[in-house]
This record gives structure tokens, sequence and C-alpha cells, in this order.
């Protein structure tokens, strides 16, 4: 009698399989992002295990050997701002310290705290493949009607037109965040953006025990004023109430 009270349903075991099922996927799939790259990520594929963690479930583990996480990255936005009387040149805005706040001392940490950082990362790797030649244009101003064809077609005329496809990647990248900044921060009327990042290394390991010991210095790309930048379905009113509530917190 006891034995048949406990006996589940075919609908509840069904249930059951399916969980169990599930959670395997998931763990699977969690061990095969953060693990280094092996036939065994082909299982199920680059493509399907991409589609599966990003954006919601990607991760980065790079706090352990070969290798570790050494240097941080700064993104600083500013803009020219029509005021009424003229255009005005704003201050520089920290987007990184602004994003970085909201996951400092926080448990469960939003996704919109390293947007910035990533931003920098890539464009300043994609930026250090440049020949000089390329890096002294990326500098120039850029920014009345259509100048991403025109800046291409400069850089381009270098040479090296593979390396300068790459980098406008992250250049209208960085350009379409920081045009959400600017918004965010000064409203409609700005009309020209300019972005700066950085980078910063940590003290070598093998210094680490020596008390005189410095970190190595910054290292600074500036790129010239850019045109403003909207994506499809970009929305600067959403931005700009995750962005501008942190920032004026921080003031």
């Amino acid at each position: 009698m006891d034995k048949e009270k406990k006996k589940r349903s075919h609908l509840v075991r069904g249930v059951l399989v399916a969980l169990s099922l599930v959670t395997a996927w998931h763990i699977f799939a969690s061990f095969l992002w953060i693990a280094p790259s092996s036939p065994l990520r082909e299982i199920p594929t680059q493509k399907v295990l991409s589609s599966y963690m990003i954006p919601f479930f990607g991760q980065s583990w790079s706090v352990f050997a070969p290798e570790p996480i050494n240097g941080s990255y700064t993104l600083k936005v500013r803009a020219v701002v029509d005021d009424g009387s003229g255009p005005v040149e704003t201050e520089w805005v920290d987007a990184t310290a602004v994003e970085y706040s909201m996951i400092q001392n926080n448990l469960f940490p939003p996704r919109a705290g390293i947007q910035a950082g990533e931003v920098a990362s890539q464009h300043k790797a994609e930026f250090d493949g440049l020949t000089a030649d390329h890096q002294v244009i990326a500098g120039l101003n850029y920014f009345e009607g259509d100048w991403e064809a025109r800046l291409e077609e400069k850089m381009s005329s270098y040479g090296d037109a593979a390396l300068v496809e790459e980098y406008m990647v992250t250049e209208h990248m960085a350009t379409a965040y920081a045009t959400q900044v600017a918004r965010a921060v000064w409203g409609e009327d700005v009309q020209r953006v300019q972005y700066e990042i950085s980078r910063q290394n940590v003290i070598p390991f093998a210094d680490h025990h020596d008390p005189e010991a410095q970190q190595p210095p910054v290292q600074i790309i500036a790129t010239g004023w850019r045109g403003l930048i909207v994506n499809p379905g970009q929305s600067d009113e959403a931005f700009a109430d995750v962005f501008l509530r942190v920032y004026e917190g921080m003031q």
C-alpha cells in the first residue's frame, strides 16, 4: 500500500527526466565554455555553444595561470554640445568607472557593468594590430557626412586593408557606445563625440616582492573626434535610465 502511494506518475517522471537533462546540458555547456580550446568543444559545435551561452550565461575565468588578467582598461568620453550659444566642448566622463561602480560589492552584478571595459579591450586589441601610419590617421578628426567610409578608405590607402577592416568594426562599436554615453549625460544636443581608451598593466609577478616596484605606464589610445552613430534597435532611453542614474549618484 505504502509503495503504491510513493510511486510517481508518468508525468512527474517525465518532468524530472527533462529537468535532469536540462541541468546536465547546462553544466556541460558551462564547462565547455570556460575550458581551453579542444576538440571536446566541437561536440555541440562552437556555434551552438555560443548561441546558448550568449548573452545570459557567458563568463570568462581569467584569474588563473597561464593567462590571468594583468591590466585594467579605461574608456572616457567627451562631446561637443550646442548649448544655445554655440558648440561647447565638455569634460571627460569615465564610463568604465560609472559601470564598474554597479558591480563592485554587488553579489548579483549586472552585465551592464562590464560593457565599457569590453568595448575598450576589443578596440585596443585591434588598434595595436594596426601599422604606425594607420594609428596616426585614427588620431585625426572624422565626423562629417559618411565619415566611417572616408576613414576606412584613407587608412586602407596605406595598405593592409584586412587589418583596417577589422579595426573599423571596433571603431564603429566604440563610437556607438560613446554616442550613447554622450546622449545620456548631455542630451540630444550632442554634435560629435571623442573617446579615449587606455590600459595599465599590473606590476609584473617577478617584481611583486619589490616594495619600490612601480606600475607600468598607462598606454593611451587617442582617437580623433567622430560623428554620432546610432545602431538599429538601439535604445538611448533605456541606456540613459541605467547609466545616468549611476553617473549622477557618483557626483
